[in-house]
């Protein structure tokens, strides 16, 4: 008996748009108090939408910048391409939004651990993950603190900003101790995992060189700030005359609630941490909730997009993005046998 399920991704995907619409139909047409939601979304102005796109697009582009540089630290004699760099920055994207857990920062570096095919280059890049994730501290922190002391913060959220900084500057400094270790000595008496995780160390190199890590921060600063602008730009497509203050504290929380994907995009939970902080701006709930979808599909176009047809040029399909896990996890086993 033929199952009713397409096959096809293309399929599956616009059966689930099609429930998903559905249920946003339903939702809209049984709570009167969300009317304002449909409102909203028809006075939309598209102009300012492509605006956000492409300032996207550019935080995209510059924040992988910053990636390539960290590469370029941890393998100095490997010529990486930007384009290389840039396609599996944006396969991540995809599959951090579009899957649960952070899976897009194990598709990244399998995308790119094709290219380089060195020993323990697997490892390696996934020190640079953790090296560029750092950089994106320094500057999500940087915002933290703009957004206490300019935005208006609801109460319940400064709790969760306080933890969120503190947790930055902890992994910043747990990083520096660990990038500053010397481990040559360490290599010869150490096991073979303890070797797999000398290995990632080398991702964290440019963490000892100012340079570099200067280079590195000024890209991730300028990506953020391109982000932020993304987000006024958003809020201008939905008739929120809203400030840059206000538009920080929708990146910070929004950032926020990204941060464990429990589900793909979190989906819910990102329009609620973006309606609450907006109505000490007097935005309206259901305005407040449009905005929110809208935001994140703002927000998810660029990385979707371009990292599914980056995902096709790779010779990825979709299926194994969902099982990359599993895959990483068996090329660590494959990497401890050959070193023993």
């Amino acid at each position: 008996m033929k199952s009713p399920i397409p096959k096809s991704p293309l399929w599956r995907i616009a059966l689930v748009a099609v429930v998903i619409a559905g249920f946003v139909a339903l939702v809209v047409w049984r709570f009167p108090a969300l009317d304002g939601v449909s409102s909203a979304f028809q006075a939309v102005a598209w102009g300012w939408v492509a605006g956000a796109i492409l300032i996207n697009l550019f935080s995209v582009i510059v924040r992988s910048l910053a990636w390539r540089i960290v590469l370029h630290e941890a393998f100095p004699q490997v010529r990486l391409r930007s384009r290389s760099v840039f396609a599996a920055f944006c396969v991540g994207l995809l599959g951090n939004a579009a899957l649960p857990g952070r899976v897009g920062e194990l598709a990244r570096v399998a995308v790119l651990a094709r290219r380089v095919r060195r020993p323990g280059a697997w490892a390696t890049i996934v020190g640079t993950v953790f090296a560029h994730r750092i950089f994106d501290l320094v500057a999500s922190a940087a915002l933290v603190v703009y957004v206490l002391y300019a935005s208006k913060i609801p109460k319940w959220a400064v709790p969760s900003l306080g933890i969120l900084f503190g947790i930055g500057i902890g992994l910043l400094v747990a990083a520096l101790a660990v990038a500053r270790r010397h481990h040559h000595s360490m290599e010869e008496e150490w096991g073979v995992v303890r070797r797999i995780v000398v290995t990632t160390r080398a991702g964290l190199i440019v963490l000892r060189r100012p340079a570099p890590s200067a280079a590195a921060l000024c890209f991730q600063l300028l990506g953020w700030t391109a982000q932020l602008f993304a987000v006024w730009a958003s809020m201008r497509a939905f008739q929120i005359q809203g400030s840059i203050p206000a538009a920080a504290l929708v990146l910070v929380l929004i950032n926020l609630a990204t941060i464990f994907p429990l589900w793909p995009g979190n989906v819910g939970l990102v329009q609620a941490a973006v309606a609450l902080p907006l109505l000490s701006y007097g935005i309206a709930y259901p305005h407040g909730i449009a905005f929110g979808f809208g935001l994140q599909a703002i927000e998810a176009s660029v990385g979707i997009g371009l990292g599914l047809a980056f995902l096709a040029r790779e010779g990825f399909t979709f299926a194994m993005l969902k099982r990359m896990p599993e895959v990483t996890e068996v090329e660590v086993d494959e990497r401890i046998e050959r070193i023993a």
